[in-house]
């Protein structure tokens, strides 16, 4: 489903609900001294809706900061492994042609094997740990003849070493679970409090302007919540990030 429609139909539902539960608190609900209630319901509410607004501001931030994390790791570890090709170039015998080889493997066994395990959280094959081992042992098994030969076999190990750990930070933010459950109730039980509880202590408003109000507070903080959910894995989801660095390794590699 497009990601337009989901988020509209969670918030439109959630706005529903909570105008329903409205009118029916204001309809048949205890409703003696509601607007004396006001200034105390008042207090209360900026209380308990400000740390749930810090709460939810907290989690984007870091998942927004995940996603950016994890396309620049991605771009690193695809610029990394360019890098490390390019400087086995100059080393002697085969081990230019093989590097290249494992080089260009790689790059497609991430692009089209692993891309699609960490958009679906499935196991990720040992063959691209395979493949940059195999590099590593080709780039440290040559034998290097003069200081340039041996300044190129040293970057190339240690380009190596940037893909190791630019992949490692990749599957890391793959396999790291999004937002805890802990969390995730934290997050449902204020949504509850702050957009359908607390809200509807209030009184003096007209019964239409009451559904409003808490229609649209409801609506709003679902709106946010969706979010959340759809960044909990930078590599699914409305903001997933897509294999391109490694696209473009291929194509400079070619």
């Amino acid at each position: 489903m497009n990601i337009f429609v989901a988020g509209g139909l969670w918030v439109a539902g959630a706005a529903v609900v909570a105008g329903v539960i409205a009118y029916l608190v204001r309809r048949f609900g205890w409703d003696e001294g509601r607007p004396d209630n006001n200034d105390a319901a008042g207090q209360v509410f900026t209380i308990v809706g400000g740390l749930h607004a810090v709460l939810v501001a907290f989690v984007l931030i870091s998942l927004f900061d995940a996603v950016g994390s994890a396309t620049q790791d991605a771009q690193t570890e695809a610029d990394s492994l360019v890098a490390a090709t390019w400087a086995a170039d100059a080393l002697p015998g085969d081990t230019k042609d093989h590097v290249h080889q494992l080089a260009v493997a790689y790059a497609r066994t991430v692009e089209q094997e692993e891309w699609p395990r960490l958009a679906d959280g499935g196991d990720i094959p040992a063959t691209g740990w395979a493949q940059l081992d195999q590099m590593r042992q080709a780039v440290a098994a040559a034998d290097a003849d003069g200081d340039w030969q041996v300044d190129r076999k040293t970057e190339a190990s240690n380009q190596l070493w940037s893909v190791y750990q630019a992949r490692t930070q990749r599957l890391n933010n793959a396999g790291g679970g999004g937002v805890g459950a802990v969390v995730w109730f934290a997050l449902i039980l204020g949504s509850l409090v702050t957009a359908l509880l607390l809200p509807n202590l209030f009184g003096g408003t007209r019964l239409a302007a009451h559904i409003v109000i808490v229609s649209t507070l409801a609506g709003t903080i679902t709106l946010l919540l969706f979010a959340i959910y759809q960044l909990q894995n930078p590599f699914s989801g409305g903001a997933r990030v897509p294999p391109e660095a490694f696209a473009g390794a291929l194509e400079r590699l070619a």
